[in-house]
């Protein structure tokens, strides 16, 4: 038995310096990952999203592996999110099972995509807490504004909170590729149906559209959010040209009455 582990290392990794710099024969690459065979049997997938999975790899070559691969990312995490899939080879089946997939041979296509689909099942929890604790954030503000009439941000907070959201949109709509099959895979009906069953079997696109219903319902909030303090902000405007259209009257009137 062998074991597919995905972890989640940093908020990105640097393809390019990756690529000069790390060590192992590469089998695969584009501008968003780096396949490589690092000895017999062994191989580590890298993405630009701050992914890397291991396959039949001891905790201590894993650990050598991530020493190497820390330098070139951008906010290395301490903590690290994890995902295991074991790998059972037996000639002539191949079936994606709930905690197993079982493959006829140590194919290194077949095993891309196991690591590759391993990897955004453990991108796409990192990101569900993220959106998670966004909602829980924005629920707050809207709480507030429903016992108090008024909101408890300010403008420049409500702009940095619009920012991180965005952000967050982007980097799903950048960096995920659940919709999309690998090339791989376009004319080869085995591996097709082995990225397939993958992807069902890992729930990545319900999972994805329940990450993105969750942004959408953040945005509608943090837009009415944004149109209130607008108002606030045009009302308040209204009323200092009101002020000094009163100031100047009395102005014209005091001038009057003494000259």
């Amino acid at each position: 038995m062998y074991s597919v582990v995905a972890y989640q290392v940093a908020s990105a990794i640097n393809i390019k310096t990756s690529k000069q710099e790390l060590p192992w024969q590469l089998l695969f690459q584009d501008s968003d990952e780096l396949y490589y065979k690092c000895s017999d049997q062994k191989f580590i997938y890298i993405f630009q999203y701050g992914m890397v999975s291991f396959f039949n790899m001891t905790a201590i070559e894993i650990e050598t592996a991530l020493s190497r691969i820390k330098p070139v990312c951008d906010h290395y995490f301490s903590e690290q999110l994890s995902e295991t899939v074991e790998i059972i080879i037996k000639p002539n089946t191949l079936k994606v099972q709930f905690d197993h997939v079982i493959l006829p041979e140590i194919d290194e296509e077949m095993i891309r995509l196991v690591m590759l689909n391993t990897s955004q099942s453990v991108a796409l929890s990192r990101f569900s807490e993220i959106t998670e604790e966004l909602l829980v954030e924005t629920h707050k503000h809207t709480s507030f504004l429903e016992q108090k009439g008024k909101l408890d941000i300010s403008g420049n907070k409500l702009k940095r909170f619009i920012g991180r959201v965005l952000n967050i949109k982007n980097k799903i709509s950048e960096n995920l590729y659940i919709f999309d099959s690998p090339e791989i895979t376009w004319e080869n009906e085995q591996l097709n149906r082995l990225n397939q069953d993958l992807k069902r079997t890992f729930d990545l696109k319900d999972r994805y559209r329940l990450i993105h219903d969750r942004i959408e319902i953040i945005k509608e909030n943090l837009e009415l959010f944004k149109d209130i303090m607008d108002h606030k902000e045009s009302s308040r405007l209204e009323w200092i040209i009101i002020i000094l259209i009163v100031i100047e009257v009395i102005d014209m009137f005091i001038v009057k009455l003494f000259s």
